[in-house]
């Protein structure tokens, strides 16, 4: 019985040890198999970089001989002059300080003179005494990767083009929305601004300032709803349409019907296409001008007073323009004196985020609140004041943003 276990575990043993021996030498193959047809290259090196030994794959790579570059060549020697320069300056001597050196991105020159981009990892293998033996190499090729970075880098320039084209015919577009310049007014100072807050997009803020009989004037500002070409659709329609109804019937609260009712039938589809409005006209006096103003949802004007006192004139009950058939809009009259100036924004201003750590909105009080601490006392001073305040919230205006000032100078009621 025990022999016969003594057998069989014998037998056994004897069959453990034949696999393990069949099983380490293929393992001694294999290793050798995986060096010379590895799906990377390797070499190594003495430490002044002759080449000791070269896999299959590397001289399968470079179109070489193995008895061509063993003890016969250095790995610079595989560069191409710019990839041994950078070796020999900067990644030999990083070896020998450090032991390593990895991720490297350098071209091999083939035998017949073609360029092979490589990744390649280098170590060096130390003695028991601690000396510098050998440098070990890794080389992975790079040809598609590198294939694929020119393709990147072409998509990317392509983008680039595109985004320059897309913005130089959002700043075009964006341009033909505008007066290129406002009219000059007899006894008035005029000025206005346009702040985009992309450069990608076409924006829905608009102004105008035109004659109307006699020697009346018409004015308006507006903020139409979204953004790109669609908006800029409904933009160029709301000016073209207030300048024309104004011509047709000067009374405000008509423009902004007549406006109102082409917005509605235009877009009563389901694409509903509402704007925000102030409307008003002009006229010039002896003492100054009377002002009629005809507010559809849009921010409240305010006037800045020859002593520094600002205030609002608040046209309460004015409804969106173009969003409902028969919206009522709200009418208030005023009237400018000499040094007296009145501002019309659009709520990119007033819904801005200062730059702070509260990171609040700006508000139409905050606003009126600046012109009235502020020195500005003509309509140039007001937009200059503006446009700098709005340059200060950087980033923070999150909307297209348009200003527009009209103000008498002090001489101009003493000179008459």
């Amino acid at each position: 019985m025990c022999e016969a276990d003594d057998a069989k575990g014998g037998g056994g043993a004897h069959d453990d040890s034949g696999v393990g021996a069949m099983f380490s030498a293929l393992l001694e193959d294999s290793a050798e198999d995986l060096y010379e047809n590895a799906p990377c290259g390797y070499l190594s090196t003495l430490m002044d970089g002759t080449i000791a030994k070269i896999n299959g794959t590397l001289l399968a790579w470079l179109g070489s001989r193995r008895d061509e570059l063993v003890g016969r060549r250095r790995f610079s020697d595989l560069l191409t002059v710019g990839g041994r320069m950078y070796y020999e300056t900067h990644i030999a001597p990083t070896l020998a300080m450090h032991g390593e050196a990895g991720g490297l991105a350098l071209d091999l020159r083939a035998a017949d003179g073609t360029r092979l981009p490589v990744l390649v990892t280098s170590t060096v293998k130390k003695g028991d005494d601690g000396a510098a033996q050998l440098i070990r190499i890794t080389l992975f090729d790079a040809r598609d990767r590198r294939a694929y970075e020119r393709e990147l880098l072409r998509a990317r320039e392509q983008a680039d083009v595109e985004r320059d084209r897309a913005r130089q015919l959002a700043s075009t577009l964006q341009k033909t929305l505008l007066p290129p310049a406002l009219m000059t007014v007899p006894g008035m100072e005029v000025a206005a601004y346009y702040h985009p807050a992309s450069a990608d997009e076409v924006g829905g803020d608009f102004y105008d300032l035109f004659p109307l009989t006699g020697d009346s004037w018409g004015f308006f500002l507006g903020d139409v709803s979204g953004k790109g070409a669609e908006a800029a659709v409904v933009t160029s329609l709301a000016r073209y349409t207030l300048r024309s109804a104004a011509v047709y019937n000067p009374e405000p609260v008509k423009v902004l019907d007549n406006l109102n009712t082409v917005l509605h039938q235009q877009y009563r589809g389901g694409d509903t296409r509402f704007c925000t409005v102030i409307y008003g006209s002009l006229v010039p006096d002896d003492a100054g001008c009377a002002i009629t103003l005809v507010s559809g949802g849009h921010p409240s004007a305010i006037i800045v007073r020859a002593d520094g006192v600002a205030e609002f004139l608040h046209t309460p009950g004015g409804m969106l323009v173009g969003a409902i058939p028969g919206a009522k809009f709200a009418e208030v009259t005023a009237h400018l004196a000499a040094g007296d100036t009145l501002l019309l924004y659009s709520d990119g201003l007033t819904e801005a985020r200062p730059v702070g750590a509260s990171r609040e909105r700006y508000s139409e009080e905050d606003l009126l609140d600046f012109l009235a601490a502020s020195a500005a006392s003509t309509a140039p001073d007001v937009i200059s004041a503006l446009t700098a305040l709005l340059k200060g919230f950087g980033n923070g205006v999150e909307d297209d943003t348009a200003l527009l000032a009209l103000s008498i100078p002090l001489a101009e009621i003493g000179d008459a």
